[in-house]
Protein backbone atom coordinates (compact mmCIF):
# COMPACT_ATOMS: atom_id res chain seq x y z
CA UNK A 1 0.00 0.00 0.00
CA UNK A 2 3.16 2.05 0.43
CA UNK A 3 3.96 2.18 -2.91
CA UNK A 4 0.20 2.64 -4.15
CA UNK A 5 0.49 6.12 -2.02
CA UNK A 6 4.04 6.84 -4.13
CA UNK A 7 1.91 7.41 -7.16
CA UNK A 8 -0.56 10.05 -5.33
CA UNK A 9 -1.73 9.99 -1.68
CA UNK A 10 -5.51 10.83 -3.13
CA UNK A 11 -7.94 9.97 -6.36
CA UNK A 12 -8.43 12.77 -8.64
CA UNK A 13 -11.46 11.30 -9.75
CA UNK A 14 -14.88 12.03 -8.34
CA UNK A 15 -17.12 9.78 -10.04
CA UNK A 16 -16.80 6.06 -8.46
CA UNK A 17 -16.23 4.43 -12.01
CA UNK A 18 -13.57 7.10 -12.63
CA UNK A 19 -11.65 6.06 -9.17
CA UNK A 20 -11.84 3.18 -10.12
CA UNK A 21 -10.26 3.31 -13.64
CA UNK A 22 -7.83 5.22 -11.72
CA UNK A 23 -6.21 2.57 -9.60
CA UNK A 24 -6.61 0.03 -12.33
CA UNK A 25 -3.73 2.32 -14.08
CA UNK A 26 -2.02 2.84 -10.73
CA UNK A 27 -1.84 -1.03 -10.08
CA UNK A 28 -0.51 -1.60 -13.96
CA UNK A 29 2.12 1.11 -13.40
CA UNK A 30 3.54 -0.92 -10.16
CA UNK A 31 2.97 -4.30 -11.87
CA UNK A 32 5.15 -2.76 -14.65
CA UNK A 33 7.67 -1.86 -12.39
CA UNK A 34 7.28 -5.65 -10.57
CA UNK A 35 7.73 -7.06 -13.54
CA UNK A 36 11.51 -5.19 -14.45
CA UNK A 37 12.64 -6.63 -11.11
CA UNK A 38 11.71 -10.40 -11.78
CA UNK A 39 15.14 -12.03 -12.82
CA UNK A 40 14.47 -14.59 -16.10
CA UNK A 41 16.41 -18.00 -15.26
CA UNK A 42 18.68 -19.08 -17.89
CA UNK A 43 19.81 -22.95 -18.12
CA UNK A 44 23.98 -22.78 -18.46
CA UNK A 45 25.76 -25.40 -19.68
Amino acid sequence: MHCMKLLGQRLMARGFDRQVAEVQGRIAVMNGYTALGIPVPEAVG
